[in-house]
């Protein structure tokens, strides 16, 4: 079940007479309250071409419960969505799930469709500090695109995720894809369109996603 903040005066009026009268905090504002993580991504999250639960989101579950990780994970990737797409997505997302953590994930169809690597920058900053804003942490996913783009392009769309990840002070997973398409033979870990990674891939997805969400969770 959603359970709807209030808006942000009652909220603190609400907080400071539950300090005065010495009752605890509703669930939701507690620190041990389970975790709420919202993926806003593109097909490399929403399972495309795959079978459904395969994906390295619904792994990320199964690890979370593994580890004994009390939490809730919210999957709101598209297939063909741009950093344009989810900055107009995510308040209405920040709205109905109030997540504790969101995992931005966007920017390969920016690439793809040579949008302007500025608008890009903008989307996913503005993304970052929305989430910020709705009291989340967050935690920036980067994605790399191939050589052929030319050697100029490429680091400059790279360069794209690390200065958002130091200009808004969050963290960075630098490459979604290290060790699945940046390897010798990496044709076995992607779909026959050579784009989107098979299931054999979405384990190493996971891992390299891991350890930055997992120090993200601790209070």
């Amino acid at each position: 079940m959603i359970v709807r903040l209030p808006g942000r005066r009652h909220f603190i009026a609400a907080v400071s007479f539950l300090a005065f009268a010495g009752l605890s905090l509703p669930a939701t504002a507690r620190a041990d309250a389970p975790a709420r993580i919202l993926v806003v991504g593109d097909s490399l999250s929403a399972e495309y071409g795959i079978a459904r639960g395969s994906g390295w989101v619904a792994l990320l579950e199964q690890r979370l419960q593994r580890e004994g990780i009390a939490a809730t994970v919210v999957n709101a990737s598209i297939s063909g969505d741009t950093s344009a797409g989810g900055r107009s997505r995510l308040p209405a997302l920040l709205r109905q799930h109030q997540p504790t953590h969101v995992v931005i994930e966007l920017g390969g169809n920016d690439a793809l469709r040579g949008l302007p690597l500025e608008s890009t920058q903008r989307n996913l900053a503005e993304m970052t500090r929305l989430s910020r804003q709705a009291g989340a942490r967050v935690l920036l996913v980067g994605i790399q695109v191939p050589p052929n783009y030319g050697r100029s392009y490429t680091e400059r769309f790279a360069a794209i995720y690390e200065q958002v990840a130091a200009d808004e002070k969050v963290p960075l997973v630098p490459f979604l894809l290290r060790g699945v398409a940046d390897v010798p033979e990496a044709s076995r870990f992607f779909q026959p369109d050579r784009i989107h990674p098979n299931e054999a891939a979405q384990p190493l997805l996971l891992d390299n996603v891991w350890p930055a969400l997992r120090r993200l969770l601790k209070p």
